[in-house]
């Protein structure tokens, strides 16, 4: 699958990393694709790198930006009509403290009216980097929690999810972004307040039958 992945921060390289890994062809695209630093961590990822406006040239493309600047960057993308993108994106403050959203908006939902004709995907939002790089606790794969009104889309987003490792489940249409945008805020307390640090998740267990 051809992706396109929006952010060179630390979870748009880990993702990049992990599906190239997984065979799948991807370019990242940023503002200054020929920075030497970009390009140097780039190459072993084994992703190209792009201008933004090269986004829109794969049917698939992972925001994976600060939600803070989703309203500049998103109009630099290119014609998003009819692509599948997948949010990864919380409306938390630059401290890190809170959400700048609450209970009748998300991020996820503004994101759809942004982008009308888009196939939006509320997904890789609820873990930290370090369990994109690797989603295995022992012998359990961590849940990737996702949201979205698109059958086909959501499918797409189940089976990027699957390939890196994790177990996809759906949580409800797009509104539910409403529920996974605050459960990714309690990952950030947890890891920064608390101190637990990045190598822990968010999961569901079951139990069996």
């Amino acid at each position: 699958m051809k992706l396109s992945i929006v952010g060179f921060g630390n979870v748009g390289q880990a993702l990049a990393r992990r599906w190239s890994a997984a065979g799948h062809e991807v370019t990242v695209c940023v503002r200054d694709p020929q920075a030497p630093r970009k390009q140097a961590a780039a190459a072993p990822m084994g992703a190209s790198l792009e201008p933004l406006n090269h986004a829109s040239r794969n049917a698939v493309v992972l925001l994976a930006i600060p939600w803070r600047t989703v309203a500049e960057v998103v109009p630099q993308l290119g014609d998003l009509a009819g692509k599948i993108v997948l949010d990864c994106t919380n409306p938390v403050n630059p401290e890190l403290t809170h959400l700048t959203l609450g209970f009748e908006r998300s991020a996820g939902e503004i994101l759809a009216e942004m982008l009308p004709t888009a196939r939006i995907v509320k997904i890789f939002n609820t873990n930290g980097s370090s369990n994109m790089e690797n989603p295995q606790y022992g012998d359990h794969r961590v849940t990737m929690l996702y949201a979205g009104d698109d059958a086909g889309a959501n499918q797409i987003g189940a089976q990027l999810a699957r390939d890196i490792g994790f177990e996809p489940v759906y949580l409800g249409p797009l509104r539910e972004s409403r529920l996974l945008e605050p459960l990714a805020m309690a990952w950030i307390k947890l890891a920064r307040e608390r101190r637990l640090g990045r190598e822990f998740a968010l999961d569901v267990v079951r139990r069996e039958a």
